[in-house]
């Protein structure tokens, strides 16, 4: 089996879990996957191929892989691309043969995670292909479903992304509400700095919020819905002394021109928000 890990990611706890909810553990009358059960002889096999149906970036493989073996662990997997890989409409990305039954209860949960993941990595793709020969670097966010951060944010790797903070336990992200609590941005960032929390970030909206900002300890400005003549002044105001991230309705056809203002990142929440599930299939042979 394909070897697959993720910090703070249980893979077979995932597998397990997604498994029990579509056959209805726990349930009256659910613990199994009544239509193969009364259809598919116990002793059938097939023969299945998954393909994507349009141009992608593939993510999420090894995790469908781990959901047909969970149900028979001697299936015959292949998997034919690797993680990241874009390919054309119509590529082989899997190869499986085993139990019928097995292959049917998993196949819904197997093909939606690699639909949902693959579509993230493609549209992430998109966004970093968008942004031109620039230094700048994509970031994701923190609007993920819950429960699939992890898998999601892998995705946003996969198409070319690197990861903003996992959570709220790895950095410090002064925003407008933390701001009115402490009074000032200067206050908040302040405050964080005493704490001894080493990555502080600060959103700012205004160009008089930055040098605040920047003297009380902020080493990362997130620079929110700025025009592109903004983001320059705010760039060079902040003069490498600090990291600077654009963010806030950040699109294709905007993002070019933002990632050329000089700023250090662009981050862009519908990559794990709203990204549509690639057109990914799965097509069995009986034995």
């Amino acid at each position: 089996m394909t070897k697959f890990t993720l910090p703070g990611f249980d893979l077979d706890h995932f597998v397990r879990a997604t498994l029990a909810e579509d056959l209805g553990e726990g349930l009256p009358g659910g613990g199994h996957d009544v239509t193969a059960e009364s259809v598919i002889p116990a002793d059938a096999r097939f023969s299945g191929v998954m393909d994507s149906r349009v141009a992608a970036v593939v993510a999420g493989l090894p995790i469908a892989e781990a959901f047909f073996r969970s149900l028979d662990p001697d299936m015959e997997i292949d998997l034919l691309v690797g993680e990241g890989e874009h390919v054309e409409p119509g590529s082989d990305l899997m190869r499986l043969t085993g139990n019928a039954r097995a292959l049917l209860t998993a196949e819904r949960s197997a093909l939606n995670t690699v639909q949902h993941l693959t579509g993230i990595a493609t549209m992430t793709r998109l966004y970093v292909d968008a942004m031109g020969e620039t230094d700048c670097v994509l970031l994701d966010t923190r609007k993920t479903i819950p429960g699939l951060r992890h898998l999601e944010k892998y995705a946003t790797r996969m198409g070319g992304a690197r990861n903003h903070r996992m959570g709220l336990w790895d950095a410090a992200m002064i925003k407008d509400n933390h701001i009115l609590v402490a009074g000032s941005v200067a206050e908040a960032v302040r405050r964080a700095r005493d704490a001894g929390v080493t990555q502080i970030i600060c959103e700012v909206d205004r160009i008089d919020q930055i040098e605040p900002a920047l003297t009380a300890g902020a080493n990362h400005i997130l620079l929110d819905n700025m025009s592109p003549p903004t983001l320059r002044e705010a760039v060079a105001l902040i003069g490498g002394r600090a990291a600077t991230e654009a963010s806030g309705g950040v699109t294709l056809e905007t993002i070019g021109d933002i990632a050329a203002t000089g700023v250090d990142y662009v981050s862009v929440g519908r990559l794990t928000q709203s990204a549509p599930a690639a057109d990914i299939g799965l097509d069995f042979t009986p034995l």
